[in-house]
């Protein structure tokens, strides 16, 4: 009888086997080849770096860069700014308004209330404190503020509401009275840095900086009449910080912060100081004499409306004060004829060589100028043009 074996022999798995175990082989041989033929790389040891240096007892660590310099992290301008943030903020003050108001039963209750608040800054070691006419306006009480908490009564010394300008006083330590360096104003350029401090919504002696945005700008004052020469910047002067110093990168004065020009109330990028100058000049007045010496011509003028009216550029003279440098000179005002009508005079043109337009025009070039100057004014009357020299007087 044939008989079958049991099982065949797996010729196909052995195969497979193999297959395998000759590509596993290809794919090692490599790393196995460069293990064995390189040869071990010598090493040196290398040095553990050296502990930096403990700073002496009672300094902080200098901040290095890779270059090795002190104060790495702050770039140049940045330091500028630290040093005179540390010199002038001592010096600036929260200025707070109080007035009285009545309240109670038939309004017999009489309370002292917070009517506004601003900034100002030192002026001299005489207690003089410089801040914005708006700031004080219809005060009963005045408190000055120094950043450290401290706080005095203030009293008004003079007030020039034209530039909206004040002068305070207090009564203080010799050591809390650090003035502010006054600078020029006259020589600035667009594109110069500038710092401002203040209190802006009461947060105490803060500091933003910017740039001259630009120059010769015109603002209204509180009076109606326009402030001239104004410094236009982008330093973020809000509600507050009305009253507080401008700085150039020297830390000295070039302007007092005084109004922004916003649409919400709030910072829009437009802010505008009072120029150094014109604080220069004004200020010393206020202190000595509690109130401003403005150059006039001892006139009366037309309003530009009427003027307009008429189709006359100028500023046209109403009347002429007796005894008055306008009456020396031999200038005339408006006269009526026979026949009841009037008769315009004399009509200013130009001064000094400049033009003058309308009477704000005239107002603005004799703001340059000093009771005692002597002016040159180009007047028309009857359609011809004259000129007439007159030493100017001293108005209120």
């Amino acid at each position: 009888m044939q008989t079958e074996p049991t099982s065949k022999f797996p010729w196909l798995t052995l195969v497979l086997l193999i297959v395998f175990l000759v590509l596993a082989w290809m794919n090692v041989a490599p790393s196995v080849r460069a293990r064995l033929g390189a040869t071990p790389a010598r090493t040196e040891p290398v040095p553990a770096p050296a502990a930096p240096a403990a700073p002496a007892p009672g300094t902080a660590p200098e901040l290095k860069t890779a270059a090795g310099a002190a104060d790495g992290l702050l770039r140049d301008g940045e330091r500028n700014n630290i040093a005179i943030y540390q010199a002038v903020s001592p010096s600036v003050v929260s200025v707070v308004n109080r007035t009285l108001v009545r309240g109670g039963f038939f309004g017999l209750q009489v309370f002292e209330v917070p009517q506004g608040s601003g900034s100002g800054f030192v002026w001299n070691r005489k207690g003089h404190i410089i801040s914005n006419y708006h700031v004080v306006h219809q005060a009963t009480a005045i408190t000055v503020t120094f950043a450290d908490g401290t706080s005095f009564p203030a009293t008004v010394v003079g007030t020039a509401p034209d530039y909206d300008l004040a002068v305070l006083k207090i009564d203080a330590p010799a050591e809390k009275l650090v003035p502010v360096h006054v600078g020029a104003s006259r020589d600035l350029k667009v594109g110069q840095s500038v710092l401002a401090i203040g209190n802006p919504f009461g947060l105490d002696t803060t500091l933003t900086v910017g740039v001259v945005s630009a120059l010769g700008r015109t603002i209204m004052a509180m009076t109606e009449r326009r402030i001239q020469d104004v410094i236009q910047t982008d330093a973020a002067i809000n509600p507050g910080n009305s009253g507080g110093p401008l700085l150039n990168s020297r830390g000295q004065l070039i302007g007092v912060n005084t109004a922004i020009l916003s649409p919400s109330g709030a910072y829009a990028g437009i802010g505008f100081a009072v120029p150094a100058d014109t604080v220069s000049r004004v200020v010393p007045q206020l202190i000595d004499r509690g109130k401003v010496s403005r150059a006039g011509l001892g006139v009366q003028l037309l309003p530009d409306h009427v003027t307009r009216r008429a189709d006359v550029e100028g500023a046209a003279i109403l009347t002429v004060i007796d005894g008055g440098a306008a009456a020396v000179a031999g200038l005339k005002g408006v006269t009526q004829t026979r026949d009841g009508s009037l008769r315009l005079g004399d009509v200013v043109v130009g001064i000094n060589g400049r033009k003058v337009a309308c009477v704000e025009d005239l107002c603005a070039e004799l703001d340059r100028l000093q009771p005692g100057d002597t002016a040159t004014l180009a007047c028309r009357r009857d359609q011809e043009t004259r000129a007439v020299q007159l030493r100017l007087q001293e108005i209120d």
